[in-house]
This record gives structure tokens, sequence and C-alpha cells, in this order.
């Protein structure tokens, strides 16, 4: 299963995660590096089993979240930083969910250049657009 980790194995394109983020590109950018994380073991055996199954393409994330095993393991993972957020002020929430935001839009500004710059290539300058004429 480790050979599932590889990029280069990797299958499953965004829209898998763009359903899952209301076709929002940059939180679906997120998820994608989420399962990266897990898929390289970051969330112990059964999260990483999960995260390479979703990149991989073999197991959708809706069907992974209903594979009991995968379920309970992510809810374990999850219970500490649960508490974390309980434990938390009013306002360290807010400067905690403001940072999110921050991280999404410099996500969604990063995409938007990339998306020019492929607009740009793909494109290139018009054979037709006057620069490099000159008359004298």
């Amino acid at each position: 299963m480790d050979s599932a980790a590889n990029s280069s194995d990797k299958r499953v394109d965004d829209s898998e995660f763009l359903e899952m983020t209301q076709q929002d590109a940059a939180q679906a950018k997120v998820l994608r590096q989420s399962l990266e994380h897990l898929a390289s073991g970051l969330g112990g055996p059964a999260l990483k089993e999960m995260a390479q199954e979703v990149l991989s393409g073999r197991m959708g994330l809706r069907e992974a979240a209903d594979v009991s095993a995968y379920a309970e393991e992510a809810v374990t993972q999850s219970a500490p930083l649960a508490e974390k957020w309980a434990a938390m002020s009013d306002s360290e929430r807010e400067a905690l969910a403001a940072d999110g935001e921050r991280r999404l839009e410099e996500q969604r500004r990063q995409l938007d250049e990339e998306r020019r710059a492929e607009s740009e290539n793909r494109s290139g300058p018009s054979r037709h657009d006057g620069r490099g004429w000159s008359l004298y």
C-alpha cells in the first residue's frame, strides 16, 4: 500500500473534493493536502490507509467515511483537538477561524494566479499584437 502514497500513483482529481467543498477549489486543495499528510502516516496506520485509498481513487471520501475502522480512528485522533477547541475562549476561537479564512483566501489567490498563468501559457502572445514591429 505504500506505493499509493507516491504522487505518481495518485489518480483521483480534485472533482472528488470539489463536491464535498461546495465547489470551493481552495477548500478542495486544502482537503487534498490534509489527505496527503494523513497518507504519509501522520494520523496512524488506519488513517494512512484510508487517505491512500481515497487519493488513489480506489475509494471515494464519502465511502471511506462509512468504513467503521476509519471513522472510529478519525474520531479517536480528533478527540484531543475537540477538547482543545472546547477549552478555548471565544476570542481564541475567533482568531483561529480568522486565521483559517486568511489561509483560504491566500489559497484562492494562488489558484487564481495559477489559472491566469496557465491561460496565458496556452494562448501565448498573439501573432498580431503589434509588439516587435517597426517601420524604421
